[in-house]
C-alpha cells in the first residue's frame, strides 16, 4: 500500500500545482476547491458489496437489503482516496450482471432460503448502470458468479457431498455438462453489461475484479466436514470447482474486458493463492466463519483490503497523465 500511497502523493502535489498555475490572481487566497475531482462508480454483487458481518457492519439505515459494509474494499478505497474519488457505491448481494446491466433487482439481505431477512421483503432497487453518468471517471465491477450460479453449484455440491466420506466426484458427476453453458451465458452478458457502461460513461475507465481464491490447490488442506470450511463437499468435488469452474470464470471475465479499448481486468485471483478457505491465514469465510456467522463462502475484511490495494492501483493508473 505504501507505493499508492506516494503515488497518491505525487498525484496529489501534481493537481496542486496545475491548479495554482492556473489560478486566476484575483482567486488567490481564496477557498479552494472540493479536493474530488474524479467520479467513481463502484458497481457489483456480495464480493464487492461486503455483506458478511466479517466484512464489517452495514453502514446504509434504514437498510436495502444490499448490505454494503464499511469494511469491504469500496469502502476502504473512499477512506484512502476520497480527496480525489467521489465514490458511488451501488454495489448489491445477490445481483447478477443483468442486475448491473438493466433489471430492477430485489435485494434478499442476510436471508437464505429457508430462513429470509426479517427485515425482507426488501423494495427493489433500480439497475446499477443506473448509477453511471456521462461524465463519470472510473467504473468498478465485479460480478459473474451469481449469473455463473456458483451459489447453487456449492449447495449442491455440499448435499451430494453428504454421507460420501469426503471420496469421489458426486458433484462434478451430476454438474459438469452444464459449466461450459453456464460460462458462455456469462460471457455473452459480460460483453453487454460493459458495452452499456461504455455507452452511459463513454469517458470512464472500466475495471473488471475479478474473483479472489477460493480453494486452494492443495485440497488436502480441506477438512471434509467442517462447517468453517467447505462443510462436506469432497475434495475430488474442490478439485473439479477450482479448476473447471472458479479459474475459468475469471478467465471469462479478463477475456470480455480484452475485447473493449475501455476495459480492463483486475486480477485477485495471484495475490489470494494462499489465503483461500481453507488456509490458516484465510481472506475468505468457509460455509460459517470462526464465529459460527453466516457466511457462505465470503471474502472477510482481510480479503476486501487486499482489493482495495489492487484496484487502488488500477484507479491511479487510470487517472495518471499519459504519456
Amino acid at each position: 500500500m505504501a507505493r499508492f500511497r506516494t503515488r497518491l502523493t505525487l498525484l496529489g502535489s501534481a493537481a496542486a500545482l496545475t491548479a495554482g498555475a492556473l489560478a486566476p490572481a484575483q482567486l488567490v487566497g481564496a477557498q479552494p476547491a472540493a479536493a474530488a475531482d474524479y467520479d467513481w462508480v463502484a458497481l457489483g454483487d456480495s464480493y464487492t458489496a461486503g455483506v458478511i458481518q466479517a466484512a464489517g457492519d452495514v453502514f446504509e439505515f434504514p437498510r436495502n437489503g444490499c448490505e454494503r459494509t464499511d469494511r469491504s474494499y469500496p469502502q476502504v478505497i473512499d477512506r484512502d482516496l476520497g480527496s480525489f474519488f467521489e465514490l458511488t457505491n451501488v454495489s448489491c448481494g445477490a445481483a447478477t450482471i443483468k442486475d448491473v446491466t438493466s433489471n430492477a433487482q430485489v435485494p434478499t439481505g442476510r436471508g437464505v432460503p429457508g430462513n429470509p431477512d426479517p427485515e425482507s421483503p426488501f423494495a427493489p432497487v433500480p439497475p446499477q448502470s443506473d448509477a453511471v453518468k456521462s461524465g463519470t471517471d472510473v467504473i468498478t465491477v465485479g460480478v459473474g458468479g451469481n449469473t455463473l450460479g456458483f451459489g447453487d453449484l456449492l449447495f449442491k455440491c455440499v448435499e451430494l457431498g453428504q454421507g460420501s466420506g469426503g471420496v469421489g466426484t458426486p458433484c462434478k458427476d451430476e454438474l459438469a455438462a452444464s459449466i461450459p453453458a453456464r460460462l458462455t451465458k456469462v460471457g455473452t452478458e459480460y460483453d453487454e453489461m460493459l458495452a452499456k457502461l461504455h455507452e452511459k460513461g463513454p469517458h470512464a475507465k472500466i475495471l473488471a475484479v475479478g474473483y479472489p481464491t477460493i480453494i486452494p490447490e492443495d485440497t488436502s488442506k480441506c477438512r471434509y466436514n467442517d462447517i468453517h470450511q467447505f462443510l462436506s463437499i469432497t475434495s475430488g468435488d474442490l478439485d473439479w470447482l477450482r479448476q473447471d469452474v472458479l479459474e475459468p470464470l475469471n478467465k471469462t471475465i479478463e477475456k470480455s474486458a480484452g475485447t473493449q479499448d475501455s476495459a480492463s481486468f483486475v486480477n485477485l485471483y495471484d495475490s489470494t493463492e494462499n489465503h483461500s478457505v481453507c488456509d490458516a491465514g484465510k481472506w475468505v469465510e468457509g460455509i460459517l466463519d470462526s464465529d459460527n456467522k453466516l457466511t457462505l463462502v465470503h471474502p472477510n475484511a482481510k480479503g476486501h483490503l487486499n482489493a482495495a490495494d489492487h484496484v487502488t492501483s488500477e484507479m491511479l493508473n487510470a487517472i495518471a497523465p499519459k504519456g
